[in-house]
């Protein structure tokens, strides 16, 4: 039971990947990518309720483990690839009505898609470090392909950038494996990669190699994070990907290679202390949250915005993982999953925004509020739950961030992130309040009258906004698991 109730998460897309792959998409299987997402998350629920009580568990001769991380990561994975996927058919038929795709590209979209929620989901569930970095390289590859779809100039562009910068980052993420490995060779009890015995054993590691092995890890996995320095992929990729790809790279993929980070960042807490990849991290995350406000300020393309505010989200993570302790652990698991659901309501609403508008420039879209009022309410508040505004998750968690942050020790980097957000906070509110008011364009160029919504995205962006509502008025039954989770990053279980 234990082995198949690991395996569930891997197993449901793979076998939604290969109906597509044997029936193609049409009609009859547009709903399945959405069915495997729903039996992912329902796996994943089951097994947080098996781990919270039970502990750890691990399957495959040690190859899978689940701990209390994994089981919310999963919970991630699940609720965010659901959104994404339930919004997927009606997406796909306005392309395909609209001559930018057919039925073979929605077939290889679909497949690509659960080919993706199948790696996410092998890499948290990962219980050697190699397997992990295998699973978020084959991201690179999964997501190359669904960024550049549409095989314009620029999406094309933006799957090379996306290929050699992720690439660049993820090899030296494996450079450092390797010297961790080397460091684990030499130590006592040989603990290979296993990252539960890499962790228990830590005290015996080469505090030299390890160092250089950490940097080398947090900056590679930070890339596909994507925190600075090597974060340029990150708004050609997302600005160009299909809406329901935006919001899963911006929900899930950036969301697990910081659990990478995190992982990491217990074995790197016991052999060298605290204050290296503190240091590391909070550079990471006060350079990649400058870098977001500045570009921020003058962005002319509303996907580009959305993008640059998921470099802003993760380096708030990495602020709050550079804190460290219980209740900075807890925020940052929160902040992950309250971001993942609001991030996937606004791409979703962008491609249809992009769809009906012709345009993705902030400029040429005016009067959203009166023309397309579901669509214009549910851009209207995403923003608002981006920026941190109650009763959306990300009030509570950004606030648990810079409580944790000020008791810390880091009251100066805390305020000067909280500037900065504000900025940021004035930047998105500014540009977003262009698109909804306003009186539309008329004559040449106007766009035109849009049709309504189809209802099933409606309902997928409506419901993702109350799921972070809730989340942000009671964790509900996440909370003991949040809390496990958090021990388990500072070795307390």
């Amino acid at each position: 039971m234990t082995t198949l109730l690991l395996l569930a998460p891997i197993a449901a897309p793979l076998l939604g990947a290969l109906l597509y792959l044997g029936a193609r998409w049409r009609p009859a299987t547009r709903w399945a990518s959405a069915t495997g997402a729903a039996l992912m998350l329902g796996a994943a629920s089951t097994l947080a309720v098996d781990v919270a009580t039970a502990g750890p568990r691990t399957a495959l001769g040690g190859l899978l483990r689940a701990d209390a991380l994994t089981a919310f990561m999963l919970v991630v994975i699940g609720a965010v690839g659901l959104l994404a996927t339930a919004a997927t058919p009606a997406y796909l038929r306005a392309e395909i009505d609209a001559g930018r795709a057919n039925p073979r590209t929605a077939t290889r979209h679909s497949v690509l898609v659960q080919l993706f929620l199948a790696a996410m989901a092998l890499a948290v569930l990962a219980a050697n470090l190699g397997v992990l970095w295998v699973a978020v390289e084959a991201t690179t590859i999964v997501t190359a392909f669904l960024v550049g779809q549409r095989r314009t100039r620029h999406a094309v562009e933006a799957a090379w950038k996306y290929v050699v910068i992720c690439s660049t980052g993820i090899a030296l993420a494996l450079l450092g494996t390797f010297l961790l490995n080397y460091a684990a060779q030499h130590a006592p009890g040989t603990p290979g990669l296993d990252l539960a015995a890499l962790t228990q054993h830590a005290a015996g590691l080469d505090p030299g190699v390890t160092r250089i092995a950490i940097a080398l890890l947090i900056i590679g996995f930070g890339t596909k994070a994507g925190l600075a320095p090597l974060h340029a992929w990150l708004p050609d990729a997302h600005s160009q990907a299909p809406a329901p790809v935006s919001a899963l790279m911006s929900g899930v993929l950036l969301a697990v290679a910081f659990y990478a980070v995190l992982r990491v960042k217990v074995i790197a807490d016991v052999v060298l202390g605290t204050g290296f990849a503190r240091a590391l991290l909070l550079v990471m995350a006060l350079v990649s949250v400058l870098l977001a406000a500045s570009l921020l300020l003058a962005q002319r393309d509303y996907k580009r915005m959305l993008a640059y505010s998921s470099i802003e989200h993760l380096a708030l993570v990495a602020f709050g993982a550079a804190v460290g302790g219980p209740l900075a652990y807890a925020a940052i698991l929160l902040h992950i999953l309250g971001h993942g659901l609001v991030k996937g309501v606004l791409f979703l609403a962008a491609g249809r925004i992009l769809q009906t508008e012709a345009t993705s420039r902030i400029d040429a879209v005016r009067g959203l509020a009166a023309r397309q009022p579901l669509i214009a309410g549910c851009l209207g508040l995403g923003v608002l739950a981006l920026i941190g505004l109650p009763p959306f998750s990300a009030f509570a968690s950004e606030l648990g961030i810079a409580r944790t942050g000020f008791a810390g020790g880091l009251g100066w980097a805390t305020a000067a992130v909280l500037a900065v957000v504000v900025v940021i906070a004035a930047a998105l509110l500014g540009h977003t309040s262009r698109m909804l008011l306003g009186t539309a364009r008329e004559g040449p160029g106007a766009a035109p009258a849009p049709r309504p919504i189809p209802a099933t995205l409606g309902l997928t962006l409506v419901t993702g906004l109350i799921a972070s509502a809730a989340l942000g008025l009671t964790a509900g039954p996440l909370a003991t698991l949040l809390h496990l989770a958090a021990d388990t990053l500072t070795g307390m279980s």
